[in-house]
């Protein structure tokens, strides 16, 4: 068990870790964003374009890894991915499907974290599933565009694959081959706080659901990703970082987004902004996870301004209030069950 003392927790608020490579884990990221969102922003179908992004969200996965094995991962995530974006499209045309929305979203927490336990992945969570399917879940469309959504984020997905693998060619000691990770569900079922661990996912992405829901808040998944992600952690003390970082690293974010939102950039100028915000996000999220949230937060705004446009004020304050009660909850949680609920991950 990591000692939740103050002078640890504040070492652990501060600590920057080391470069590790991240211009390279960067750069794939940024050409997985930019080229998805630079062609539909030329075809004139920006409204598209979040669910390219979360299928360029495939690029982040094993980021440490070899060739062989991060193709391999992104390939899962990937399918994992666009599963999730065609469910929240799927969900979006329900009548009034906020309700719905959370409850599905808690099933897909729980789901997504039990099978990044069982495959390994790094990043490990939910996050992207979650955010993946309730935003997708809030964006109005019709039955053609749960073909469109499918379509766009697997095409985005695959060309981040690809990108991901690109190193297999020019890499002397690696074959062009890929592994699938094998799943083994019930013997990760099986491992000591592995229930309990998934039970947290539900509850903290339920809970946070329904409370921003029942209150009227407009971007309800932002909540229930702000309360998944310190269930990543392993250990108490790790799970108190994690939400520190994320409400200082989002209120801080809100001081960067206040200007570059101000710019009103549209079309290639706000995807060049997102790329660039992406890069500096991937320079910084394996080093410090708070510092990153300072361009996560814009990078997430800009996004959802670059598919449709609103005020400005009302945005940045419900990013600040969702945020703020996600993190409440998973506090709140982690406290009430301490380390009981401790699992051990697959090492991918």
């Amino acid at each position: 068990m990591v000692p939740l003392g103050r002078t640890h927790l504040g070492s652990a608020l501060f600590r920057v870790g080391r470069h590790r490579g991240a211009h390279r884990v960067a750069l794939r990221a940024g050409v997985s964003v930019l080229v998805p969102l630079l062609l539909l922003t030329l075809m004139g179908q920006t409204g598209w374009t979040a669910y390219a992004v979360f299928g360029a969200f495939a690029s982040l996965y094993g980021r440490m890894h070899g060739h062989t094995m991060r193709v391999g991962m992104q390939l899962v995530v990937a399918a994992a991915l666009t599963s999730a974006v065609t469910l929240g499209a799927a969900v979006a045309l329900v009548p009034d499907a906020r309700w719905l929305s959370v409850i599905v979203g808690s099933l897909v927490a729980m789901g997504g974290a039990l099978l990044s336990d069982d495959l390994g992945w790094h990043p490990p969570g939910p996050l992207f599933l979650v955010f993946a399917f309730a935003a997708c879940a809030a964006i109005p469309g019709s039955a053609s565009t749960v073909a469109i959504a499918a379509a766009v984020a697997a095409g985005s997905a695959l060309f981040a694959v690809i990108v991901g693998g690109l190193g297999m060619f020019w890499a002397p000691t690696t074959t062009l081959r890929f592994e699938l990770p094998r799943l083994s569900i019930p013997t990760t079922l099986r491992r000591p706080g592995e229930v309990p661990h998934l039970l947290r996912y539900f509850l903290a992405s339920g809970l946070a659901g329904v409370i921003s829901t029942a209150l009227g808040w407009g971007h309800t998944y932002w909540a229930m990703v702000a309360a998944v992600v310190p269930m990543a952690a392993s250990d108490t003390a790790g799970r108190l970082v994690r939400a520190s970082h994320r409400l200082a690293g989002t209120l801080a974010g809100l001081l960067l987004a206040l200007p570059v939102l101000a710019l009103h950039a549209q079309g290639v100028a706000a995807v060049l902004i997102i790329v660039a915000l992406q890069i500096a996000a991937e320079l910084l999220v394996g080093r410090n996870y708070g510092l990153a949230l300072c361009f996560v937060t814009p990078l997430a705004l800009m996004m959802g301004q670059l598919a449709h446009r609103v005020p400005i004020g009302g945005l940045l304050r419900d990013r600040a209030w969702e945020t703020a009660l996600g993190v409440s909850i998973a506090v709140v949680l982690t406290l009430a069950t301490g380390d009981k609920a401790t699992v051990t991950r697959r090492s991918a």
